[in-house]
């Protein structure tokens, strides 16, 4: 399940993100959104955990918890639709 995790504070590094979510189960991909101009995070990144059971658990435990100084807001995330190529 691929999980979307909004209101990080900018210093929080994908190690962050990722040990916070282990304490769950298994986390296949974590990635934070960089702004390549600041190199600081935009403040939301994405969880990819294999196991539902313990994704689900996760969000729940996590949503609206405190992180590195935010409240963050954690959802599963919805798929994007697929873009025309140019």
């Amino acid at each position: 399940m691929k999980i979307f995790i909004a209101n990080l504070s900018p210093r929080t590094t994908v190690d962050d993100v990722k040990r916070l979510f282990e304490r769950f189960g298994t986390v296949d991909s974590c990635k934070v959104i960089m702004d390549h101009e600041t190199n600081r995070s935009k403040g939301y990144g994405f969880i990819e955990m294999p196991h539902d059971i313990e994704a689900y658990k996760a969000v729940v435990e996590t949503n609206e918890m405190e992180f590195m100084g935010n409240v963050i807001n954690v959802k599963k995330s919805k798929p994007q639709p697929p873009t025309a190529r140019k």
